[in-house]
């Protein structure tokens, strides 16, 4: 264990966000995702269990988002919904990002097939137990000034 740390956060975890440099993407992904398929020789971190919510609340406690990227982070948009519908799992990572301070419109709703797309240039997946649909996002890492 490590002081104010998140427990969620493994060794493994916080050895391969800490490894990625800025510009990098890591995908949280839902229990439902193709993450082997899509894996491509990167590493998968499996946090079975955990909601979209709590893994990528634990992941931006350590993560520092861009600042230099429009949107840097993303969303699987729900297929055949309104342009602005959000799940409730999806409105949370909204919500974590606007508490980083960036703005809503600075996450990307992205169109499944596009999603995973983008998941192929990501350098790491971290799939929770989110069981509800869509409930997939991405995380753009910045840079941290000393």
């Amino acid at each position: 264990m490590l002081k104010g740390i998140d427990p969620l956060l493994t060794p493994e975890l916080l050895m391969h966000l800490c490894a990625m440099g800025h510009g990098e993407w890591v995908a949280v992904v839902d229990a439902n995702f193709t993450a082997d398929f899509l894996r491509h020789g990167k590493p998968v971190v499996r946090l079975p269990g955990n909601s979209l919510e709590r893994v990528s609340r634990a992941v931006l406690s350590v993560f520092p988002l861009a600042t230099d990227v429009e949107q840097p982070a993303a969303f699987m948009h729900a297929s055949h919904s309104a342009p602005d519908f959000r799940t409730p799992a999806q409105q949370a990572v909204v919500d974590l990002v606007v508490a980083e301070g960036f703005q809503a419109e600075q996450v990307e709703p992205v169109e499944r097939y596009a999603f995973y797309e983008k998941i192929k240039g990501a350098s790491l997946i971290v799939q929770s137990g989110e069981g509800s649909g869509y409930g997939n996002a991405a995380f753009c890492k910045g840079v941290i000034f000393f």
